[in-house]
């Protein structure tokens, strides 16, 4: 992230257990590295960047009042955290040879307030399964946008507890850095390049 904020954690890690409100939790002992991933018995660190040279004017007011156009369906109900939530469809974009295909997930994602960050803002960012959520990963982190770049910085907890963090690392974490890449692709298409 710009700034000191690739150092910190977001206020929340997930828990893979959790199946309402906002994820809280998730085990902290045991802190291993995976390439620049680092992770614990239970949550995997992902970051993912691409550059990005849209007005950041725009992409505040996107971000803080258009969420409803973009996102998903908004609900009424707000998390534990006093935040908005919305029900969308993460996609997870999958390649086996010769083909290519989506699979779709419907979930629950949250977005916070804004904040600055260097010459740039950040926005707190979750997201969990809307049914079957001990199946399928919660994430919890930052999305900062900065001049030059857009960056998805946080914490995400495997199905499976320490099986699914050995899972996931023998498969390079290349679900969640899939779907890192589609949402921050969501975001710039609503924010523009």
């Amino acid at each position: 992230m710009a700034g000191n904020q690739g150092n910190q954690r977001p206020s929340r890690t997930p828990d893979s257990s959790s199946t309402g409100g906002g994820a809280t939790g998730g085990g902290t002992t045991g802190s291993r590295s995976n390439g620049s991933h680092e992770s614990s018995d239970r949550v995997v660190h992902l970051r993912a960047a691409r550059p990005w040279s849209g007005d950041l004017e725009r992409a505040r007011y996107v971000l803080a009042e258009g969420l409803p156009t973009w996102l998903g369906r908004p609900l009424a109900e707000r998390s534990d955290a006093n935040r908005p939530v919305f029900e969308t469809d993460l996609i997870l974009p999958l390649q086996a040879p010769g083909t290519a295909f989506v699979f779709r997930k419907a979930a629950l994602v949250e977005i916070g307030e804004i904040a600055p960050e260097g010459a740039g803002f950040r926005v707190e960012v979750s997201w969990r399964s809307a049914t079957l959520a001990p199946l399928f990963p919660v994430f919890v982190g930052n999305l900062a946008l900065v001049p030059g770049r857009i960056v998805l910085d946080g914490f995400y907890a495997p199905p499976g507890g320490e099986v699914g963090v050995i899972l996931d690392r023998a498969l390079l974490n290349m679900a969640a850095r899939r779907t890192a890449g589609w949402f921050i692709s969501r975001v710039t298409d609503a924010i523009g390049e």
